[in-house]
């Protein structure tokens, strides 16, 4: 049960039920909206302290829809931080959002074992290991710095870390406040072995 119980989408103000529904359409893009949770929880909890919720929703979405990185290697990351940070809930929403992205169910899958799970392209470990090394030793290593930044520019850099940095402070949240998945939002994180 919520630690903070969920205000019900009837109930929320107009001021944020706007505000939430053009941040939804700059997430969605071209795509229709589709018959998905839309997060209905998550956005019930920030809508009880809307000077946090719009900041924090404008902010979030950059890693959403103003990302430097492909779709692909944004959603590697945030399943990985679900994966570290043991949270349900970030898991489940981006498994969709990682399936939009072209990840495979075996590669999403693959995103628990970690980097050095064999079939990753070596850009796609080095991806993952940052992930790793962020949430471990709140850097990244030198080694996996320098992989990365052979590939990618200052830009998509920053967006590795900021990415990191704030599905983990998402997966936080979540975890506790104890945010409730919505019941027809299905993937659990798989357990690790």
């Amino acid at each position: 049960m919520a630690r903070i119980e969920p205000v019900a989408k009837a109930d929320w103000p107009s001021e944020i039920t706007d505000f939430i529904a053009n941040f939804q359409a700059s997430v969605r893009g071209d795509r229709p909206p589709g018959n998905r949770p839309g997060g209905v929880n998550l956005l019930g909890t920030l809508v009880r302290y809307p000077e946090l919720a719009m900041p924090f929703l404008t902010f979030n979405g950059h890693f959403l829809y103003g990302n430097s990185l492909s779709p692909r290697h944004r959603e590697m990351l945030i399943l990985r931080v679900a994966t570290l940070r043991h949270c349900d809930y970030e898991w489940a929403q981006h498994t969709l959002l990682a399936g939009d992205a072209g990840l495979s169910a075996q590669e999403i899958e693959y995103a628990t074992a970690g980097p050095d799970t064999p079939g990753w392209a070596p850009i796609e470990q080095a991806l993952l290991r940052a992930v790793d090394e962020l949430i471990g030793d709140g850097a990244i290593g030198g080694d996996t710095w320098k992989l990365l930044a052979a590939e990618f520019d200052e830009k998509q850099l920053m967006d590795v870390v900021f990415t990191v940095a704030t599905y983990e402070m998402v997966a936080m949240m979540l975890r506790s406040l104890d945010v409730d998945p919505e019941p027809d939002l299905v993937p659990h994180l798989p357990d690790r072995k």
